[in-house]
């Protein structure tokens, strides 16, 4: 495993240094067409070796397997023809999250992103060389030009501004005008970008993944039903619960009603989100639901910009798991700054008040930023590098029925949007399965995500977007929870004692999980 994860890590620099890696922040990599070819013949070769070994601990190595699976099979669907996300997200991330992090001292993080910097322009080159027209979807190229407009001031005044020094500031400053002067080239280039490719993966490919990569018994048309049959299940319960809210069984417009109540600005929304994530910490601790891990801070801060064109919704940043750092990061969702105030209003409207206690108890307690602190102090390093939003995601809609259980969601408008935010996720593998298996058109998709679920229209737009551009991810968090509470059905011991050994394994395959909660068993074949 150890000299997998070297090998790996040279592949993918930008993500050994944002795992607290030591050695890697220097540089972005090759993101030529060569090297791409060459990491996938490299992966095969460490599928096929590492399936034909039995040494070292059987889940961490079963885990890598189904890793190696899903890439492999994704060899046929190379998002780096298609994407250019794929080199966007590499440049943003590689400049934005050291500094997010502050894991060493800020001279040292300047000279590693004046370094990165000098290396933006060949990335950005490649990803013009590499976009391959009959590949390439509008839609995706389309979702990647919104993010490259926003490239220019992310380099010389976001990037900048984080640093507090003024000679440092202005050094790292100038160096990202090449870099930016790249971005502005990148965009020209994506404008004028013509392209006739799909973004449907397709049932076979679609269902080899959840098989293969996320140990799944199923495919895409079982799991289709599955959302189906969870959405009318959840209907039926939220009716019973509008009647509480608004005096009828009609759901959504109880829940449009309540989304009225919202706070008045971005900051406020901020601010708000941050007293809820103080509240569900404190009640998480007086119910003795989980052990906390020493040092976990979690701060609530405004999505950065680079991230507001094509992310809709609030998100988390983890801790580096391969560091000391226990500090994690609740990203609020803020709105690109050419929003007009309707989309700010719409924005707001989709983190009202009775909805902001289910996304802190998702996001931060003891969800995302629990978990992956927790996760962090896991002796096995492999488990700290791979994980499946099948769990992870499962996990922060896990919590939320938990704590709805323990009484937290304590009036019927909290409840009501906590089931909302639950068949939300139900309605999310009904239309990421039809969108990739095309049973359904991307403005059927919005209709449904914005009838189905208390959505406003420019909300299900990006929703919809998003699973285009990433499929069988959206379907993770409903099929990972309804999985993790039936292997805690079976558990003989305490509630806390199930979370902190569960989750405290990883974000493994769920199949996985239930081996680690059990004490391994034996590897799969």
């Amino acid at each position: 495993m150890d000299e997998f994860l070297r090998w790996y890590f040279s592949r993918r620099p930008v993500l050994a240094s944002t795992l607290g890696a030591e050695g890697y922040d220097h540089t972005l990599g090759d993101f030529s067409a060569a090297a791409f070819a060459e990491r996938e013949r490299e992966e095969a070769r460490w599928l096929a070796r590492l399936e034909a070994g039995e040494t070292g601990d059987p889940i961490d190595r079963d885990l890598v397997i189904s890793q190696l699976r899903g890439a492999v099979a994704l060899a046929e669907w190379p998002d780096w023809r298609r994407d250019p996300a794929v080199y966007l997200s590499a440049v943003f991330t590689a400049l934005f999250t050291p500094f997010q992090h502050r894991l060493r001292p800020e001279p040292e993080l300047v000279a590693a992103a004046i370094s990165r910097l000098a290396e933006v322009p060949g990335v950005l080159a490649a990803c013009r060389a590499n976009l391959d027209p009959e590949l390439a979807a509008p839609l995706i190229v389309r979702r990647g030009l919104g993010q490259a407009r926003t490239g220019r001031a992310f380099l010389t005044e976001t990037v900048p501004g984080m640093v507090g020094d003024p000679d440092l500031r202005a050094r790292l400053a100038e160096a990202a005008e090449p870099a930016a002067a790249a971005f502005d080239e990148l965009v020209a280039f994506l404008d004028g970008f013509r392209c006739g490719g799909t973004w449907r993966m397709g049932e076979r490919l679609y269902s080899r993944l959840l098989r293969e990569r996320e140990l799944l018994g199923y495919g895409a048309a079982e799991l289709h039903e599955k959302g189906r049959a969870a959405w009318d299940e959840l209907d039926g319960r939220m009716r019973e619960v509008a009647v509480r809210v608004s005096g009828s069984p009609d759901w959504r417009a109880a829940m449009e009603t309540l989304m009225d109540d919202h706070p008045g600005t971005l900051e406020g929304m901020r601010a708000e989100y941050e007293a809820e994530t103080r509240r569900a910490r404190e009640f998480v601790r007086e119910r003795d639901l989980v052990t906390f891990p020493e040092g976990e801070e979690c701060l609530v801060l405004p999505s950065a910009v680079y991230s507001r064109p094509v992310v809709a919704v609030a998100h988390y940043l983890a801790p580096p798991p391969l560091s000391s750092s226990r500090t994690g990061v609740f990203f609020v969702p803020y709105t690109p700054d050419h929003f007009t105030p309707e989309q700010v209003r719409q924005r707001l409207r989709t983190n009202s008040r009775a909805q902001m206690p289910s996304i802190a108890v998702h996001e931060a307690y003891p969800g995302h930023h629990w978990h992956l602190a927790t996760l962090a102090a896991n002796p096995h390093p492999v488990r700290k590098v791979f994980r499946t939003p099948y769990f992870t995601e499962g996990w922060g809609l896990y919590v939320e029925k938990l704590l709805h259980e323990q009484g937290y969601f304590g009036t019927p408008a909290t409840e009501l949007a906590h089931l909302d935010f639950r068949i939300f996720r139900a309605a999310r593998i009904v239309v990421d399965t039809a969108l990739h298996c095309g049973d359904m058109t991307t403005e059927e998709a919005e209709t449904f995500m914005a009838t189905k679920a208390s959505l406003s229209p420019g909300t299900a737009q990006g929703e919809v977007s998003r699973y285009c551009a990433w499929p069988t991810q959206a379907p993770s968090y409903l099929t990972g929870a309804i999985e993790i509470e039936r292997i805690r059905a079976s558990y003989t011991g305490s509630l806390k004692s199930f979370h902190d050994r569960i989750a405290g394994s990883g974000g493994l395959p769920t199949g996985l999980a239930e081996r680690a909660l059990n004490g391994g068993g034996t590897p799969a074949g």
